[in-house]
């Protein structure tokens, strides 16, 4: 027998089942690695990695349509630590912000009464994390400060509003999808509403593309085909009456893949718009007999669309590498299909509902279908054969150097499938599959019936499991164990609705089931055992069964022994549990039974003592002399002797029980078994007071009776009383006393609700009613233990509550999981930032160490406890680096096992241009990828920009869009081409004059010198007169690029400013132009001193950047910085080595403050060590304050401030 160990008190939880239609959008996938769900009212929080439901929040009212994980885009520590934030919003219009771990609600937001139709928090979270933007139907926008519930401001569109998406490059950009077409919004802020009512674009039909249109005679070939599929889709007239088919496109979000590009979705085909030119850039169609999408996820690491189809199929698509201006040049941006999942089995009531991706790693997705499962898959690269399949033409995929930029051995099989941008990039070809790693499946479609199994006694504490049996309508009975609330078994019983289960063991159960009546008004009845064990399955009644009454009731005796079955319209029969004979068949005119209850008394002890008697009489007779032994009636020992062969045989004696059952007329009988012998004994008359009586409950010396009228009858046999109670509330269901010695709690169901009631003072100790506290309706009750009620309801779910019955979330930390959960954010806010410095300074004392015991970490012994189960649920994990840690890409490692987006994108970059610095002597490796924008090097940046302008001129349709074209191509420099499409402009066009001059301009310029300084006169009394862009134009000609970023500037055209000077000026001019806009990130009223940093470590300024995350007391990211610089050896080169060293000094030292306060003391000592002076009196505090507790760091207060404030 494996030894349980037996956790007696369950936690009160929530199982679900099928999703409500308005649940529908409301799923996320955090940074914090968790999945938020809405069933019903509730909200689940899902653990991708283990697929166990780890907790449940209950506040809501109505049905919740959006759930929304704050981000983590900001620098932790103590004062703003690692928290669990949520924001759920429901059909009432209600938003609740929730802190997940202790299952509070935070703060309720509530502004008007209808479905929220969108919300999301601000990404960037410099100035502050807590804000939330939400779309209160029909046509408002409200910001909300998330923490504390205050509105900040509202603001009103003249459309109803469907959704909305932030740009991911620009805070300021914000595109809403209205009823009517998108209006773009560019002067989005957190302090003040959007001043102007935005851009309104309307969208005119998409039938106009081929994926609608009739075949043509002659199919026109690749390119041209190109050209014809997309002509205008984006108008600023509004269409006419008949174009009017918006209402089928399904999202519209930014890719954060490439800045100024946006997706909008329709049910047979994607759209690739490029923001810049209005114009589609690229379209990826389903052909007729494919399956139509649901949803599209657009990822940030590589240019990649996961798309969700109708029949739940997920697909992922990467965008065709544009070879740069090849021979064959590209005609539009080309989205190949690379992966594909199973798809699942649709039906009326089994449908996808939503998809989402690991936005940490990009390589995980997750399906919600409505019947409650989620399905979890993950992305595996594998290296492919030299010749994939040439014929179908995909261009190879290739995956970068290894993780820790080295090339991959030939020997070596895995690739490190650590996230999407380590899957997908230059050098080893490989091939994409989903592998499905995870699965939750919920309860099926109500109605449900339930029994707890038999209740925990000191007999049975050894081996005892908590197990609800559920059964469900279609035949089935689903085992729980509550301990974990996972599914323990689900067995296929019964052909139709399971009615009733009663358990014969703690292992053994049985359950009856009644087809539909026939036309006689007969049926089928199904009683089967099933034993847990073996999953084996008998019918208990052997042949019986068919065409017969209804079954109405079983009930099984307290000592397990005996089983009552109840029918309709028919005598009542008698069964032996153990043996499975029928005992007694009753006469027909044995009266109706409305309403059974077994005794609890029975005579086992006595039994048991005559049994132990005989025993020892047995025992004597064996010792004693033959004269004596005589003495000894030899018929009774023959007799316990055969009893005790049969207790042997574990059918033990048949012990004396009674039950009591009323009659329509509401007279009580009393009925004696005893072995296979039924007694008749005593009838009691009816009460007058009492109706009909429905139900009857016993226990100790208290009997119960229920009525149809809502009245309970309370008998207390010893003192021989009744008293009567009328509640008022209809029909009694059923009532059923709670386990445990002297525990007289009794739990009741009316039709529109439960009551408990304490019989001993008879007076009700809680109720819920339907309408009046919840929602749902009471299908079944039972006790699950002596102070928990379990309740199935009618929206599919199962409850456990505490005795007072309101529907509470519990705390994450306090529940027992079957596996570990990875998640440091259940930690508390101090342990989690320890564990954080545990994993960052690897390896200890020169050794790598999954273990904190043995680093000198002082704290209280429960909280090292929590932090080694994250430690080992994490050294189970495959993505954790062998021992040979390099700094570099553990910095990136840890960060992305926190889900955390600041230091994962910070160290990204970081990680890039040390590298490119310390390699500027070699040849650099590899580039930043295109999402990283004006962060990336000048020349592939620049690359870009040509291949997108290109495709920008193939795709234009109008004289608004080659205007724009030949706009962008000067200031790029491409001088011959802009000229050729000046020239283009038709004569009857009114710039055609203008523009034919400017092709004279251009092309003369080159070669005479003096017009230079009239060019320059021109550009910038037209920068003075508000021409600014004619001006910038003007200044390039002449390769004065480095003048028009700084006029740009002067004009608030940051991002022009910065993108021009990445396309145009030599390194050092264009480092200047970039330090100027650090230097504006960092000033107060623009506030991204995050982004001012990337800016400059992409400029190599490390120094410079050491400085700022000092004085941003960002102490762990800049000592670790430091250390990272020094180690590449690109800050001693030219750095007056005093300034140097105080920084290295100060930066150290404080970081070693900040491990002591964290309680990692000699992790303090070696930085403290390294910090030279400013080291040397933490060293000495440290060694006077052996064994003294963890003190405070500089700066920081302990964490009982609220985690959400702005810094």
């Amino acid at each position: 027998m494996i030894p349980y160990t037996v956790n007696i008190k369950l936690a009160a939880r929530t199982l679900t089942g099928t999703l409500n239609l308005q649940n529908k959008t409301a799923v996320d996938w955090g940074w914090q690695g968790l999945i938020a769900q809405g069933c019903h009212t509730s909200i689940l929080i899902i653990d991708p990695k283990t697929a166990q439901t780890i907790q449940v929040l209950e506040r809501h009212k109505a049905n919740v349509v959006k759930v929304k994980w704050s981000r983590e885009n900001y620098h932790h520590s103590l004062s703003s630590p690692y928290s669990l934030r949520l924001a759920s919003a429901d059909a009432a219009g209600k938003i609740i912000v929730w802190d997940v771990v202790s299952g509070i609600a935070h703060c309720e937001i509530q502004e008007h009464t209808k479905p929220i139709q969108d919300m999301d928090w601000l990404w960037n979270q410099d100035a502050s994390r807590d804000l939330l933007l939400a779309v209160h139907p029909p046509n408002y926008i409200v910001l909300w400060n998330g923490d504390t519930g205050t509105k900040l401001w509202k603001k009103s569109y003249a459309e109803n509003i469907l959704s909305f998406s932030f740009d991911p490059f620009d805070p300021a950009n914000l595109a809403l999808l209205t009823s009517e077409g998108i209006v773009f919004i560019t002067d989005f802020s957190h302090s003040k509403p959007p001043g102007s009512s935005g851009k309104k674009v309307y969208i005119a039909s998409p039938h106009s593309s081929p994926a609608h249109s009739k075949p043509t005679a002659i199919q026109p070939t690749g390119a041209k085909k190109a050209l014809n599929k997309v002509k205008v889709l984006i108008t600023n007239e509004k269409p006419t009456a008949e174009a009017v088919t918006l209402n089928d496109c399904l999202q519209l979000s930014y890719l954060p893949s490439k800045r100024s590009h946006m997706l909008l979705l329709y049910p047979r085909e994607i759209l690739i718009l490029d923001l810049e030119l209005s114009q589609t850039v690229g379209v990826v169609a389903i052909e007729r007999s494919g399956v139509p999408f649901i949803q599209v996820i657009p990822c940030a690491q590589r240019d990649a669309l996961y798309c969700l189809h109708e029949n739940g199929c997920i697909t992922l698509r990467v965008c065709r590498s544009t070879t740069p201006l090849a021979e064959e040049a590209v005609q539009e941006l080309v989205y190949d299909l690379r992966a594909q999942c199973d798809a699942i089995r649709v039906t009326k009531t089994v449908r996808p509902y939503r998809a989402m991706l690991c936005p940490v790693n990009e390589n995980r997705a997750a399906l919600v279908v409505s019947d409650g499962r989620v399905m979890l898959w993950e992305l595996k690269a594998h290296a492919s054969k030299a010749a994939a399949n040439p014929s179908t033409g995909l261009s190879p995929l290739y995956t970068p150097l290894d993780f820790c930029a080295t090339p991959l051995a030939q020997n070596q099989k895995r690739i490190p499938d650590l996230s999407l941008n380590s899957m997908i990039a230059g050098q080893q070809e490989v091939q994409l599959r989903f592998i499905l790693t995870g699965l939750l499946s919920g309860l099926p479609l109500p109605p449900f019936s339930l029994r707890m199994c038999p209740p925990l006694t000191t007999k049975n504490i050894n081996h005892y499991q908590p197990l609800l049996a559920v059964g469900s309508s279609n035949g089935s009975v689903l085992v729980y164990n509550l301990t974990s609330g996972l599914l323990h078994k689900e067995l296929s019983v019964h052909s139709c609705e399971v009615r009733g289960i009663e358990w014969v063991s703690l292992t053994s159960f049985l359950s009856f089931a009644t087809s539909a009546p026939n036309n006689m008004g007969l049926v089928r009845n199904e009683l089967q055992h099933v034993d847990l064990r073996t999953g084996r399955c008998f019918a208990f009644r052997g042949e019986r069964g068919n065409d017969e009454s209804a079954i109405e009731m079983i009930k099984v005796s307290h000592l397990k022994q005996y089983l009552v079955v109840v029918f309709r319209d028919k005598p009542l029969e008698l069964w032996d549990v153990r043996t499975g004979t029928l005992l007694r068949e009753m006469a027909k005119n044995f009266p109706t039974v409305t309403a059974l209850e077994w005794s609890p008394s029975h005579n086992l002890k006595s039994l048991k003592k005559k049994q132990l008697a005989a025993r020892e009489a047995m025992a004597r007779q064996t010792t004693l002399s033959d004269a004596e032994q005589s003495s000894v009636e030899s018929s009774v020992i023959s007799l316990l002797q055969d009893a005790e062969s049969k207790a042997e045989t574990s059918q033990g004696i048949s012990a004396r029980e009674h039950f009591v059952f009323t009659d329509t007329d509401g007279q009580v009988y009393h009925i004696t078994v005893e072995g296979n012998t039924v007694k008749d004994g005593a009838r009691i008359p009816p009460d007058g007071s009492m109706g009909s009586i429905a139900c009857i409950a016993w226990k100790g010396d208290t009997l119960v009776l229920g009525d149809v009228d809502g009245n309970l009858n309370f008998w207390d046999l010893k003192a021989r009383l009744s008293r009567g109670f009328p509640t008022h509330r209809g029909w009694v269901k059923k009532i059923r006393f709670a386990p445990g010695k002297g525990n007289q709690k009794l739990l009741v169901m009316y039709t529109d609700g439960v009551d408990v009631w304490d019989t001993k003072e008879v007076q009700m100790v809680s109720s819920i009613r339907v309408g009046r506290n919840v929602t749902y309706r009471i299908l079944d009750i039972d006790w699950c233990t002596s102070d928990k009620v379990v309740l199935a309801s009618d929206d599919g779910c199962v409850r456990v509550l505490e005795m007072a019955m309101k529907s509470a979330s519990y705390r994450m930390d306090e529940q027992d999981l079957t596996d570990p959960v990875w998640c440091p954010y259940l930690l508390l806010p101090r342990a989690a930032l320890t564990l954080k410095a545990f994993l960052l300074l690897q390896p200890w004392s020169g050794t790598f160490t999954m273990d904190i015991t043995q680093v000198d970490y002082s704290e209280k012994d429960e909280i090292k406890g929590l932090v080694q189960e994250q430690l080992n649920s994490l050294s189970k994990s495959p993505h954790l680096p062998s021992t040979d840690f390099i700094l570099i890409p553990h910095s990136l490692l840890c960060p992305s096992l926190f889900g955390d987006e600041s230091d994962l994108l910070f160290w990204t970059v970081t990680a890039h241009y040390l590298q490119s610095f310390a390699q500027a002597r070699h040849t650099p490796q590899g580039h930043l990828d295109i999402c990283h924008d004006t962060l990336c090097e000048s020349s592939f940046f620049q690359r870009f920009q040509l291949e997108r302008v290109h495709l920008q001129e193939v795709k234009r349709s109008s004289y608004e869009h080659t205007k724009k074209c030949a706009d962008q191509l000067l200031l790029l420099g491409q001088t011959d081409r802009a000229v050729q499409l000046l020239l283009e402009t038709s004569a009857d066009n009114p710039s055609y004059y203008c523009d034919s001059l400017k092709a004279c301009l251009v092309t003369t310029i080159p070669s005479s010198g003096p017009s230079q300084s009239t060019i320059k006169l021109v550009a910038t009394n037209m920068i003075a007169s508000g021409k600014l862009a004619e001006g910038v134009q003007l200044l390039c000609l002449i390769d004065k690029a480095a003048d028009a970023c700084r006029y740009l500037q002067t004009y608030g055209e940051w991002n022009r400013a910065a993108w021009l000077a990445k396309v145009r000026l030599n390194p050092a001019e264009a480092s200047d132009v970039l330090k100027r806009w650090a230097e504006h990130l960092c000033s107060p009223q623009v506030n991204q001193k995050t982004k001012a940093i990337l800016v400059l470590l992409s400029l190599g300024c490390f120094h410079k950047v050491g400085e700022m995350l000092h004085s941003m007391r960002y102490f762990d990211r800049a000592a670790l910085f430091i250390e990272a610089c020094l180690k590449y050896g690109v800050m001693e080169a030219n750095e007056i080595t005093n300034i140097l060293s105080k920084l290295i000094g100060a930066a150290f030292a404080d970081y070693a403050r900040l491990l002591r306060s964290t309680g990692l003391r000699e992790g303090s000592a070696l930085w403290a060590s390294r910090a030279g002076g400013a080291g040397e009196e933490i060293l000495e505090e440290l060694f006077q304050g052996e064994g003294s507790g963890p003190d405070i760091a500089p700066g920081e207060q302990e964490a009982n401030s609220s985690p959400g404030a702005a810094d």
